[in-house]
């Protein structure tokens, strides 16, 4: 079975895929974090005054494997797997499976659209914090204004803090800021397996930085977007207003989150819990792109397994 992955590559600098990375910083700096192709780094040891610079063509990809009942499988090994880019294949050059904890952010709209909705956002956000498990962290982030605030930094205390129910609607929706926002957040993060869980109705309105540029910054930290659908048209089942589902699908497609298309209930708690067991239960396959073009275009990795009867 195959799954595809959107990544972008980039131009202008890199984001180099390191275990010690922890900070990720603006183009044309050094020690750039994460992934991308082609970074230079240099260094000057202590002993000798002199510079080293290597090159990097690292990707890494996390995958979760099922059968068809739907249950988590391990055991597999390296050669059960092929991955592509652009339909090229690609050598294999790192894989592990684990079941680590992850950390995730929580971002939830408070601008004026989401005024008859904050209390299925509120209810979202509890759901989602309910059902994590010791040693998954996480933290709390509204949008709405001008403003992205911090309700709760991260955190492994399963508790919804007091800012989140006194949370008030305001003015307009920089939901890309928020997305940098938390995206440079968990890039410090010593997880190695983290997400962006949007709670909004999709629509940015006010942000500085693109679509583009936020999933640049997820894509760098290696953090998926898990977007629930709070749109008029998903909560009172009215006419779209605007492409806010559209954009939020787009964010979840191309980071290789997930898009939930309902907002609460038992569908939403029961996705909620299959997201949970999915960011702990995945494969990590590293790859050195033999891609040499750095045109800052979207390339889609395939990742293939050899076993009929499971899913990627």
């Amino acid at each position: 079975m195959r799954r595809r992955f959107a990544l972008l590559l980039l131009l202008a600098f890199a984001f180099a895929l390191t275990a010690t990375s922890a900070h990720q910083q603006e183009p044309k700096k050094k020690n750039e974090v994460r992934q991308d192709p082609k970074q230079k780094t240099e260094t000057l040891p202590a002993e000798q005054d002199e510079t080293l610079t290597f090159d990097t063509n690292l990707i890494v990809v996390n995958v979760t494997i099922t059968d068809d009942k739907d249950r988590y499988v391990s055991g597999l090994k390296r050669e059960d797997f092929s991955v592509f880019e652009d339909k090229s294949p690609q050598k294999i050059v790192n894989f592990s499976y684990d079941e680590n904890p992850f950390s995730v952010v929580i971002l939830l709209d408070v601008s004026l659209s989401m005024q008859n909705k904050l209390s299925l956002a509120r209810a979202a956000c509890a759901n989602f914090v309910n059902g994590l498990r010791d040693g998954d962290t996480f933290a709390i982030y509204s949008f709405g204004g001008l403003k992205v605030k911090t309700l709760q930094d991260f955190t492994e205390v399963r508790d919804v803090p007091d800012s989140v129910w006194d949370m008030k609607p305001d003015g307009e929706t920089p939901l890309y800021d928020a997305i940098a926002k938390a995206a440079d957040a968990l890039a410090k993060r010593p997880e190695s397996r983290r997400a962006i869980l949007v709670v909004s109705d999709g629509a940015d309105t006010r942000s500085k930085a693109t679509l583009d540029q936020a999933l640049r910054k997820s894509l760098a930290a290696q953090a998926s977007i898990y977007g629930v659908d709070m749109t008029d048209a998903a909560v009172f089942r009215s006419q779209p207003r605007d492409n806010g589902a559209e954009v939020m699908k787009e964010l979840a497609a191309k980071s290789g989150g997930k898009f939930f298309p309902v907002a609460g209930g038992s569908k939403l708690r029961d996705a909620f819990a299959n997201t949970i067991e999915e960011l702990r239960h995945q494969y990590t396959i590293g790859y050195e792109s033999n891609n040499e073009r750095f045109d800052g275009r979207w390339r889609a990795i395939e990742v293939k397994l050899n076993k009929p009867l499971l899913n990627v």
